[in-house]
């Protein structure tokens, strides 16, 4: 048996988050009806992250134990001539036994895109969160600042979610601009349920002056109310899984 690591990207519009549901489509669904088809038994595959109905990824990591012998190489075009168009593997290679695409996670990237126009721009419409009230970036990234390090995330965690420890490290949150696009970045070695849209509907509560910008109150305590609100999955992408 190998282990094989895919990378792959997905638009979620149309499906109900990543992870398999009875009653609903989703990524998993469609991947591992995929891999059936080129290498013809089931699998179950293992994702890094299961990302939320409406999110998009262009990094995600599953990996999945098969006895074929398909050259490694081919994988990506044989399971891209079976998979919607929305759904593209850019990568396949074989990996150690001991590799777990989740658990073998040093950190994830995401970003999350706000279109700052005054009106929205309808070829971005299903990745970019519309928001035409003008942002200060300033206070944003002031704010975003307070936030790095090893904390206790409560407060940036919904209410649907049940782990052994709340404590994250977040490596990295920038917020940058260009023709009107506001990408904040977040990098951490895990990331809570949806712990990166709260983060960010909280920078944009800063940014419209609405909130201080120092978080680490909200930090101390650990109170989901405190922080501001959920933003859209829409404008979610994950970005990157590094091991």
């Amino acid at each position: 048996m190998q282990n094989i690591k895919l990378i792959i990207g997905y638009n979620g519009t149309q499906y109900h988050g990543f992870q398999l549901q009875k009653n609903a489509v989703t990524i998993q669904e469609q991947l591992e009806r995929a891999i059936h088809t080129v290498f013809g038994h089931p699998v179950r595959v293992v994702s890094a992250g299961r990302t939320d109905s409406g999110v998009h990824a262009v990094g995600q990591v599953v990996s999945f134990c098969s006895a074929s012998r398909i050259p490694v190489e081919r994988i990506p075009y044989a399971l891209n001539s079976v998979l919607p168009s929305d759904i593209v593997v850019s990568r396949a290679e074989k990996v150690s036994e001991l590799f777990h695409a989740r658990y073998s996670a040093v950190s994830k990237m995401y970003t999350y895109t706000i279109d700052n126009a005054p009106h929205p721009r309808v070829l971005v419409r299903h990745c970019a969160f519309h928001l035409r009230v003008p942002l200060d970036l300033s206070l944003m990234r002031k704010a975003a600042a307070t936030l790095l390090g090893r904390h206790d995330f409560s407060s940036f965690m919904g209410s649907a979610s049940a782990v052994k420890t709340t404590v994250r490290l977040l490596l990295q949150l920038d917020v940058d601009e260009s023709d009107g696009f506001i990408t904040i970045t977040a990098e951490a070695n895990g990331f809570l349920y949806n712990m990166m849209r709260i983060i960010v509907g909280t920078l944009v509560e800063v940014g419209l002056g609405k909130r201080a910008a120092d978080l680490q109150p909200l930090l101390q305590v650990k109170d989901r109310s405190a922080a501001g609100w959920t933003v859209p999955p829409h404008g979610l992408v994950l970005q990157e899984v590094k091991y």
